[in-house]
């Protein structure tokens, strides 16, 4: 004679149901917020210039000579640009120079140079470090160089220093542990300034850098007594590379740090994108203080 048993059913608990039903609604409550028109067009957006930029890439390979445009005066200036600098007319000559990140080059800042230029910066330059650069240490030393050549030719004492993404690091570096005579201002543009998890992905020693846990980062946490000069970085909700995004803050409690939130915009676009650049000329120009230590938002 045989028995059989048959299998004890599964039955959910309430807990269970409750649990499962919870991580649907997270997961549809995800999938709406990145179906909104503004995320949509932003991902085009970020589509469109990295193939833009690919091709525009190679161009930007050759060094650019920092150079004042001695044309540019303000009585020749639109009335719109007058006004703009009316507070302090001589912002419009402090030099400014912008640094490209990991694997890329001054081509970045094809936008945003030309509009820096188009609202009355007159002296405008970027500024191309080795791709094959390991080390954000070596990259800021050889930044140091050149911003003191810029003052050199200027005859100015001090820079504006614009970075995008690995560039935001390299001179927030030079700035923190090299020395920051040479920065009028610093603006970073969708840096990792809290590490990426990216940087678990690709275990090169200049990416492994950007760990949130690394030595680097811990450098950067140290205290910064006595740096006077103003830190703004911009992030994006919509940032791909900086994750978690809320990393592209500055959020030292020494630093003059003006966090900015811009919402929509993907990491490559950063430098192209219309209110980021407005946010970057008005910030350079002396129009934006007085927010350290929240975040403000640009549409």
């Amino acid at each position: 004679m045989t028995t059989s048993a048959s299998a004890p059913a599964w039955h959910a608990t309430p807990a269970v149901v409750a649990s499962g039903v919870s991580g649907v609604a997270r997961a549809a409550r995800t999938v709406r917020q990145l179906c909104t028109p503004s995320v949509l067009a932003g991902g085009l957006t970020e589509l469109a210039w990295v193939s833009a930029h690919a091709l525009l890439w190679p161009l930007g390979t050759r060094p650019e000579t920092p150079a004042v445009d001695d044309r540019i005066r303000p009585e020749w200036q639109p009335p719109a640009v007058r006004a703009f600098f009316a507070g302090d007319p001589l912002a419009a000559r402090v030099p400014v120079v912008l640094v490209h990140g990991m694997v890329d080059n001054r081509s970045v800042f094809t936008v945003m140079s030309r509009a820096l230029r188009r609202r009355g910066f007159t002296s405008v330059s970027t500024w191309n470090y080795s791709p094959l650069v390991q080390d954000v240490r070596v990259a800021a030393r050889q930044l140091e160089e050149h911003l003191a050549r810029v003052c050199e030719d200027s005859g100015h004492d001090r820079v504006h220093v614009v970075g995008h993404s690995l560039g935001g690091i390299v001179a927030r570096w030079l700035m923190q542990c090299g020395g920051s005579d040479r920065f009028a201002s610093l603006t970073t543009l969708g840096s990792p300034h809290g590490g990426t998890l990216w940087a678990h992905a690709v275990p090169t020693p200049l990416i492994r850098q950007l760990r949130s846990g690394s030595d680097l980062m811990a450098e950067l946490a140290r205290p910064a007594p006595g740096i006077d000069v103003p830190v703004t970085a911009v992030w994006s909700d919509l940032d791909q590379l900086v994750l978690p995004v809320a990393h592209g803050r500055c959020d030292h409690p020494d630093l003059d740090a003006r966090n900015v939130a811009v919402h929509g915009v993907g990491h490559m676009s950063l430098p192209i994108h219309r209110g980021v650049v407005d946010e970057v000329a008005a910030t350079l120009a002396g129009h934006r203080s007085g927010a350290t230590g929240r975040d403000v938002a640009v549409a």
